[in-house]
């Protein structure tokens, strides 16, 4: 029986949540429909959109400086994601869809940006075709075509979202590029000294003179670097850098099927992996008038993991930068006066655990070139400080036992910093985003959302509005015109109402639920997804999703009925996700539990979770527990059956990072820390794979560009040699994440229902 066709229409709706301009919702504030509004601004104050009305399409302006709107007959575009000069993806945000749609008449590829610029191959798409592409918000994402050109590249935003690869996001793509391409380059006239890498040293080129050589350590596996960016604004100094090149890590994977040949292909690219000699940054200030050369002091920067954030004070003599130190326990803005040769640190952050540079980081230098704002958790959260960089003294600007999630806006002219903020409300759920505005001066608070949901706002385009959009896992999206200047609400333009798609679809929402964790003290918080069929008299075995990397938090927060849980719910089980300690985003403690402990996954919090979700919940069943996760949850899923085997029975573990030495250097340093010590040894998958309780499914891709394939393969072979019964489900020509593939995701279900659920 086909479901009515404004159920369909609405979980369509749902769904299709933007982050840009024209965001369907659903409903209005006069009346309640199941339809969609799409929005966008007309000019500072005119706001457009358009309800998906019972008898069609409605369309309507509101005015931002009366409340008032008023109908119109003219129809509104219809919303996708704007192409964007993507650098690298961010991360910490939640679970989302991208639908690529390929309307050129070529084949294009798919390629993920990681935090740290690098590309992860996701596949060809066909001409024509459109594929749904699960990622997390704020990733970013560059389409390439068979030539090997970047054409276009998108950003994810929250809920699910259209990314239409056609000749109109190509255009706008080569605008944006051509806009970064025609800036007025940054480099000296010919009167002018500058410096050039000439066999692997450092020439200097004066007019009127012969180029004169500066260097004569440089080599080939250690040459020197010099930069237009690196030259001072007035060309009397520059910096340049003796880069030791990092070592040569192959992966090798094996293409059994190539689309050009029948014969296998050997497909190799570089990895570096935990321990592996990484690229030494040497930096070096020159004089371009005498050529003189002053080294940075080698025992402020020792040891680098990176040494970036270039920047000139506004004399134009001294120079600064950034320095990351391996480990990760020590950051420092160090800066060389090139007047003197002398070097000082104008700001440092240590921590004994891990200082988290992937997704706390924020350094802002103020114009004047002697304050900074600077992210820092030294008062045990996330909080920003104004530094003055001539005396090293640190003014707190934001503070008390919640987070910044991220600074959004530095308006110096206005003297205030735009936040993203979680855990301002006691009585909220702590990972909510809100927003704020913070006087640089004053440190006063002025809040721009308060619903109590998680909060995305978007700005008219002289800021004196914005559209404030939220929900909740369990509340149906809301959308409200507010004023800037104090926060307070113009108009409610919609509030969505899910009636007919519960009723149609015999669909319940995700219920939150919160309990203490390990310590009887700190609250755990997660969420229970329960089958569409549910009969509170019957038991329902658990189903854990499991993702519980340190970089972020990962139990749904936003409204989208179409999340993957509810296949797994659909089975016959109940589906819950939690945010376990260890991962990000609450205090400095609870993320300090992941130190050198990523085997810990949280479980401790999470079964004591389960346990007060079943207290009071009869139809909850934790005599039988699966779990399935991947890449990082991969690891955890598998972990569970080693270390916890006595309370969970099934796991299903996709493409993991079995082995912390195995995977990729950043992610695992980062969290793991280095120099690489007994503890990956003990945490590995791999040498505790003979402690196996419970049934357990692997699943891998045969060309997994992100993490290591041999890592699964491994303890497939430490599974074999231990004698235990497990399944493999080995996909050779897929890539990361194979088991959410169509035939990955129903293999995963098809073993949920035979071990777990106990029905074929």
């Amino acid at each position: 029986m086909q479901p009515a066709r404004s159920a369909i229409r609405a979980a369509l709706v749902f769904s299709m949540l933007l982050l840009f301009a024209m965001v369907p919702l659903v409903g209005a504030a006069e009346k309640v429909l199941n339809g969609s509004i799409q929005e966008r601004w007309l000019d500072d104050h005119r706001l457009a959109y358009q309800l998906d009305g019972p008898d069609g399409p409605e369309n309507w302006v509101m005015d931002a400086r009366t409340g008032v709107a008023s109908r119109l007959d003219t129809p509104s575009k219809a919303a996708t994601l704007v192409p964007e000069r993507v650098a690298a993806s961010r991360g910490g945000g939640e679970e989302v869809e991208i639908v690529f749609r390929n309307a050129l008449e070529v084949p294009v590829e798919l390629f993920w940006l990681d935090p740290g610029s690098r590309r992860t191959s996701y596949g060809m798409l066909a001409a024509g075709a459109r594929r749904g592409q699960h990622t997390y918000e704020g990733h970013a994402w560059i389409i390439v075509g068979p030539d090997g050109e970047d054409l276009t590249g998108f950003v994810a935003g929250p809920g699910s979202s259209m990314a239409r690869i056609d000749d109109e996001s190509i255009r706008a793509w080569s605008d944006l590029v051509r806009e970064e391409e025609e800036k007025p380059p940054a480099r000296s006239p010919e009167d002018r000294p500058r410096l050039k890498v000439e066999q692997h040293n450092l020439v200097l080129h004066a007019p009127g003179a012969d180029p004169r050589t500066l260097t004569e350590d440089g080599q080939a596996d250690s040459p020197w670097h010099a930069r237009r960016g690196w030259h001072s604004p007035d060309r009397r100094w520059a910096l340049a850098m003796r880069i030791d090149k990092a070592e040569e890590h192959l992966v090798h994977l094996i293409d059994v099927a190539p689309d050009d040949r029948v014969e296998p292909v050997l497909r190799s690219h570089q990895y570096n992996k935990p321990g592996d000699r990484i690229r030494h940054q040497r930096p070096a200030g020159f004089d371009l008038h005498t050529g003189e050369r002053m080294d940075v002091d080698p025992a402020l920067v020792p040891n680098p993991w990176s040494i970036n954030r270039i920047s000139w004070h506004p004399d134009g003599d001294r120079v600064r930068m950034l320095y990351n130190q391996r480990g990760h326990q020590v950051l420092r803005l160090v800066e060389l006066d090139l007047r003197t040769g002398e070097s000082r640190v104008l700001i440092e952050e240590q921590s004994p655990t891990f200082i988290d540079y992937s997704g706390k980081l924020f350094l802002h230098i103020m114009e004047d070139g002697d304050r900074a704002i600077w992210m820092s958790e030294r008062s045990g959260y996330n909080h920003l400080e104004l530094v003055d960089l001539e005396t090293g003294d640190r003014t707190p600007l934001t503070e008390g036992p919640w987070v910044v999630r991220g600074v959004d806006e530095v308006d110096e002219d206005a003297g205030t910093v735009r936040l993203r903020c979680l855990g301002l409300d006691p009585d909220q759920d702590p990972y909510h985003v809100h927003h704020a505005i913070v006087d640089l001066d004053t440190r006063e608070m002025r809040r721009l959302t308060d619903g109590d949901g998680t909060h995305d706002i978007e700005f008219s385009p002289d800021g004196s509005w914005y559209v404030d959009r939220w929900s909740r896992v369990d509340l149906p999206p809301v959308h409200e015109l507010r004023r800037t200047s104090d926060g307070q609400l113009v108009a409610e333009l919609a509030r969505a109402d899910a009636t007919d798609l519960l009723e149609a679809r015999d669909w319940s929402l995700p219920e939150r639920f919160v309990a203490k964790g390990r310590d009887g003290e700190t609250d755990i918080w997660g969420i229970i997804v329960r089958p569409r069929d549910f009969d509170p008299t019957r038991r329902y075995p658990v189903i854990e999703h499991i993702y519980a990397g340190p970089h972020g938090h990962f139990v749904p927060k936003s409204f989208n009925p179409r999340r993957r849980m509810s296949d797994f719910a659909d089975l016959g089980a109940v589906v819950v996700q939690i945010d376990g300690m260890g991962t990000n985003w609450r205090s400095k403690a609870f993320h300090d539990v992941a130190w050198k402990n990523l085997g810990d996954s949280g479980f401790p919090d999470r079964i004591e979770w389960m346990k007060a979700a079943a207290a009071d919940r009869n139809w909850i069943d934790l005599d039988h527990v699966g779990i399935y996760g991947g890449s990082a949850g991969g690891q955890s899923a598998l972990r569970a059956l080693l270390a916890h085997g006595d309370f969970y029975d099934v796991a299903v573990a996709d493409c993991g990072c079995h082995d912390n030495r195995m995977d990729k250097i950043w992610w695992n340093e980062l969290w793991m820390g280095w120099p690489i010590g007994d503890h990956y040894d003990e945490q590995s998958n791999v040498t505790n794979a003979h402690k196996l309780e419970g049934e357990l499914m692997l699943v891998l891709g045969g060309l997994d560009r992100n993490v290591d394939p041999a890592s699964t393969l491994q303890v497939v072979d430490a599974l074999v040699k231990a004698d235990k019964d497990f399944e493999f489900v080995l996909m050779p020509t897929a890539g990361h994440g194979a088991a959410g593939s169509p035939y990955g995701h129903r293999r995963s279900l098809d073993f949920f229902t035979r071990k777990l659920v106990e029905r074929e």
